[in-house]
This record gives structure tokens, C-alpha cells and sequence, in this order.
């Protein structure tokens, strides 16, 4: 039987994460994960680390991003000096683009964008955010059409390969055990604890806690053990395209249906995402690539079929209200959950791990947790 201060259940970013930072507290960890880590939707995703319209989203999601975001610059300048990795941090900005919505009666344009930018420009004075009213071609040039636009020059993004590529080895190099191709097949729960957990791999592992981050399978690995939990799959398809550097240089949203672009420093673009209910099917599909790719173009008219250069999917852990569930189990106590973060798990990745670990570790709490509690 293998022994360690804690068994993390899952290799994506948040299991990456939190094993990273139970390390460097000082606990042992070992993270198993199902198939190899890092290629599920957390590799799928764009790396906007902020929620697409912040202002549309509940307290506890913003408090908890924005921790993160307070996080972030330690957190990536550690890893790339541990790793020799660079994920590709930076404060590219998002330009959002403030037209109407197609839906049949919508309000004249006038209407809403006075209306979007008074509820936006409210919640940036509120959390200290910069923002500014532009033309959108003041930022961004390249777009087909010149129009108002928000401006929120301290919206980050990260280059997700790269920064789990990073994690991984910098588990590793902590002394973290990481085994992949381990699938939980039993849990053994005795006097009201988590014992022992079994493999597919026919190992038994011991530890005096365990925390699941299995994304959009938490439910499922889990099992009776779930009670309440309310997280879901549902499936994105992102686009990739290979312009020229500097093509577009800032995060473009369209904030009628949260369609985005968003530019890496060797000129690759991705165009996303679809939000489909899917089940665990994660394929990509004829129809989203004809959809993404009209999008893209309508925007900047380079990003044309010529230099498509790829198409993925991913299965995101959905919950209600976008917020995660980070918490003991109601009724087991030495087992934990980090999971549920729908749209945004590399966004809250730091501030998630960081919560997760004081918990576990008896520390005190830079927030109030009560939001993230599990559903008994």
C-alpha cells in the first residue's frame, strides 16, 4: 500500500495546482489521474484569466478571481523559474465589443450600450478595475468595423499547454508522485473516513486526505459519495488559426454571445467557444467550425479558411452560477472537492489551490468560503 499526507484525484489545473501548492507547504501528494494529465479542458482552453463580462458574474466568482489575479504574477514567474517553462503570462487587455443582440425585439444599440456601460463602468469603479469607453479600431485596427467598444486593459491571458506542462514538472521536481493511466476503481470507507482508494492499475493508495478535482467527472468518481453535487459536462469547440505576429495584439469580445479571439505572441489566434450539452461526447463538429470561423472572419476579414490551422474540443465542469464547490465532504471528513469551475478553472487555478490547501492544512482563509460549500 502507498502512503502520503494527501491523494489528489485528477491532473488538470486543478489538481496541478493544488498539488503544487500542498507541496510547497510541506505535505506529500500524490495526484492520480485517469489518462495522462493536463488533456482535458483544462489544455482545451483559451487562458483568459478573468470572466468574459466580469460585471454579469455573482460575488463569490469575483472574489475568487480576483484572487486569483493577485496571485498570478508569483505564481507564473515561480514556475517559469523552477521549470525553465514559459507559460506566456501577460496583460494583453479585452476590447469588448458592445452591439446589440440578434434576438428577435432587442433594444436599439444606442439603448443598450449606454446600459452596458453603466452597469460595467459601476462594478470597474466598485473593484478598482481600469476601464475605458473607446472606438474599438483605436485598440485594434484590424477589425472589420469601427465602433464603441469597452476597454479593459488589465485582463490577462496564459497560454494553458504551456503553463500545465510547467505544473507537471514542477510537481515532479517537488517531490510530488504523479501517476497516470490510474483510474479510481473503489473507495474504502471505514468509521465514517476514506481509508484506501483503489487503481485500475491494481495498486492501493493510503493517505490522511483526499481531494477530487475530476472536472466534469467529479459526479462520477465520486459516485454515492456525491450527494448533491451538481456539476456537469458541457462541451467547446475552439478554433486556431496561424496569422502573422502582431495581426492582433489584445483579447477581442463580442459581448452579444461571448464570442472571442484571442492572440498568442507567435501569432496563432484562437476563435471561440461553443457551449454544447453534449454528455462526455466531446468531438468536433462540421456545424461549430462553419459557425466559429464565420465569426472570426466577420471580425477580422485575415482570419479566413487559408490559415485554419486547427480545431479541438473540451468537456467543462459545469455548476450552477459558475461557482466552484471547494470544500469537506458533509458527512466524510478527510475528503475534499476542488472542482465545478466551469468556464474558469485556469482563471481560479491559484486562489482554488490556495483555499483548498488552508482548509486541508488548518490555515487561515483569505476569504470567506461559505459560497464554495458543498451541497449537502
Amino acid at each position: 500500500m502507498l502512503s502520503s499526507d494527501v491523494i489528489i484525484i485528477g491532473g488538470g489545473i486543478a489538481g496541478l495546482a493544488t498539488a503544487y501548492e500542498l507541496l510547497r507547504l510541506g505535505a506529500t501528494v500524490t495526484l492520480l489521474e485517469r489518462n495522462c494529465c493536463g488533456k482535458e479542458a483544462s489544455w482545451a482552453g483559451a487562458g483568459i484569466l478573468s470572466p468574459l463580462l466580469p460585471w454579469d458574474y455573482s460575488d463569490p466568482v469575483t472574489q475568487l478571481t480576483q484572487l486569483s489575479n493577485g496571485l498570478f504574477p508569483q505564481f507564473i514567474e515561480t514556475l517559469r523559474k523552477e521549470t525553465g517553462i514559459d507559460p506566456e503570462y501577460q496583460a494583453s487587455g479585452m476590447l469588448v465589443l458592445t452591439g446589440p443582440s440578434a434576438r428577435q425585439g432587442a433594444e436599439p444599440r444606442e439603448k443598450i450600450e449606454d446600459g452596458l456601460d453603466r452597469v460595467a463602468e459601476a462594478w470597474c469603479a466598485h473593484h478598482m478595475f481600469p476601464f475605458k469607453r473607446v472606438r474599438s479600431r483605436e485598440i485594434a485596427p484590424v477589425l472589420a468595423r469601427d465602433e464603441a467598444a469597452l476597454w479593459l486593459p488589465e485582463v490577462c491571458q496564459v497560454r494553458n499547454p504551456r503553463l500545465l506542462r510547467s505544473l507537471i514538472k514542477a510537481v515532479k521536481r517537488s517531490g510530488g508522485a504523479i501517476v497516470e493511466n490510474a483510474e479510481v476503481s473503489s473507495w474504502k470507507i471505514e468509521r465514517g473516513q476514506v481509508q484506501s482508494i483503489s487503481t485500475s492499475r491494481g495498486e492501493e493508495y493510503t493517505a490522511a486526505s483526499y481531494i477530487a478535482t475530476a472536472g466534469a467527472w467529479s459526479r462520477q468518481l465520486l459516485g454515492e459519495h456525491a450527494l448533491k453535487l451538481d456539476i456537469r459536462p458541457v462541451q467547446g469547440q475552439i478554433l486556431l488559426f496561424k496569422a502573422q505576429p502582431g495581426l492582433l495584439q489584445v483579447i477581442v469580445l463580442q459581448e452579444q454571445d461571448n464570442f472571442y479571439l484571442i492572440p498568442r505572441r507567435d501569432g496563432h489566434i484562437l476563435a471561440g467557444s461553443t457551449l454544447e450539452e453534449t454528455g462526455f461526447e466531446n468531438r468536433t463538429t462540421a456545424q461549430a467550425r462553419t459557425a466559429l470561423l464565420s465569426r472570426a472572419h466577420a471580425l477580422v476579414p485575415a482570419l479566413s479558411e487559408e490559415i485554419l490551422a486547427g480545431q479541438w474540443g473540451g468537456l467543462r465542469p459545469a455548476s450552477p452560477d459558475n461557482i466552484p464547490i471547494i470544500d469537506r465532504h458533509p458527512e466524510i471528513p478527510n475528503l475534499y472537492l476542488n472542482s465545478g469551475h466551469y468556464r474558469y478553472g485556469v482563471t481560479m487555478a491559484p486562489a482554488s489551490a490556495r483555499l483548498i490547501s488552508n482548509m486541508i492544512l488548518d490555515k487561515p482563509q483569505p476569504l470567506d468560503t461559505t459560497p464554495y460549500r458543498w451541497p449537502a
